[in-house]
């Protein structure tokens, strides 16, 4: 017997989408900006103010979607909660061990989760550290046209440490580490999904995956 088991919130698809959207704005147009790889042919062209333009209102939803992502790992069900993303039980650890040996081609099945398995929730907690060096690399360079103690705040300060070509390499660094990702993740999620016929890619429109009783 199986039933429908309501797993992603509104909230946790939401950001996912956010994520995904803005994330796929910020590469090719932080790709341009850092290399032009299309050229004005008349003067009223203003290509790199309009991508820049882009890029920025997609750093501002990015933003706001990691920032309700976070605040869902407190007050959300139970499958969105932090305990889910940072191993605390023996469960969880068995779960991501058991997940790792899997993928390693040393264990034939694939444990059952309803939620996420301990291995890409560990695997997530990585990519939010990722998103946090993102986001303050972003505004630290953001903060060198942008007077103000909030801009300073939000990543300005990293300049007291290291110096602009050093924060711009880092910035650029991390979306090296979150294409592969996304790409590895794509390839998972319908790997899975064939595996374990649960509704795994569905899921993440309708919020519902289906699980044995």
């Amino acid at each position: 017997m199986s039933k429908r088991v309501y797993v992603w919130e509104f909230p946790v698809r939401l950001t996912h989408w956010l994520n995904f959207l803005s994330i796929a704005a910020l590469s090719i147009t932080g790709f341009y900006i850092g290399a032009p790889f299309i050229h004005a042919t008349k003067e009223n062209q203003f290509i790199m103010a309009q991508m820049r333009f882009i890029h920025f209102v997609s750093a501002y939803v990015f933003t706001l979607g990691f920032l309700i992502r976070i605040y869902w790992w407190f007050v959300g069900n139970k499958y969105a909660r932090l305990d889910q993303f940072v191993p605390v039980s023996g469960e969880r650890w068995k779960n991501l061990v058991e997940t790792a040996l899997f993928y390693a081609f040393l264990r034939r099945d694939l444990p059952r989760s309803t939620g996420h398995t301990g291995l890409a929730g560990i695997t997530y907690f990585i990519v939010f550290l990722i998103f946090i060096v993102s986001i303050l690399t972003g505004f630290a360079l953001y903060a060198e046209s942008h007077v103000g103690g909030f801009w300073k705040l939000m990543g300005g300060w990293l300049f007291s440490i290291m110096s602009t070509g050093t924060v711009r390499l880092i910035h650029h660094i991390t979306m090296w580490l979150l294409i592969p990702f996304v790409i590895v993740h794509v390839y998972i999620s319908v790997h899975n999904n064939l595996i374990e016929k649960n509704g795994l890619v569905m899921s993440i429109f309708t919020g519902y995956k289906t699980t044995e009783e």
